[in-house]
């Protein structure tokens, strides 16, 4: 008899992550949420989302370590600085979001814009020393 590797039936953790700095920035972004926690909601949400890193993703281990420390301590953080009502509704929200497909039109849209952000730096600079 043979033993064959098995995923794990759950969603996996990168999944996990993006819903629960989805929903947190959907509860920092909410009047019932107290000011203390929208700051710390918003710095984790900003940090989760953000293609800027403490430690970069290219560094063996440890790039992908500090996102998958940081971002669920974060979150813990958070969770006790609002209520569970509040936290749960907008898990909710954040996981019906998820399984929506993705639309590659804004996908697009925002490749489009950093390519002529790119192209403006570029020229920028390729005018400057000239």
């Amino acid at each position: 008899m043979t033993r064959r590797f098995r995923r794990p039936r759950g969603p996996s953790l990168a999944h996990r992550l993006r819903v629960e700095a989805h929903a947190v920035w959907l509860a920092a972004r909410d009047r019932r949420t107290p000011w203390a926690a929208r700051i710390v909601g918003l710095l984790i949400a900003a940090y989760a989302l953000s293609p800027i890193d403490l430690v970069p993703d290219f560094i063996p281990v440890l790039g992908l370590v500090d996102d998958a420390v940081l971002i669920p301590a974060g979150v813990w953080l958070f969770e006790r600085l609002v209520s569970p009502a509040l936290m749960a509704e907008h898990r909710a929200t954040a996981e019906a979001a998820a399984r929506r497909p993705v639309q590659w039109s804004g996908v697009l849209i925002v490749l489009a814009l950093w390519g002529l952000a790119a192209w403006l730096v570029w020229s920028v600079f390729d005018f400057a020393y000239d």
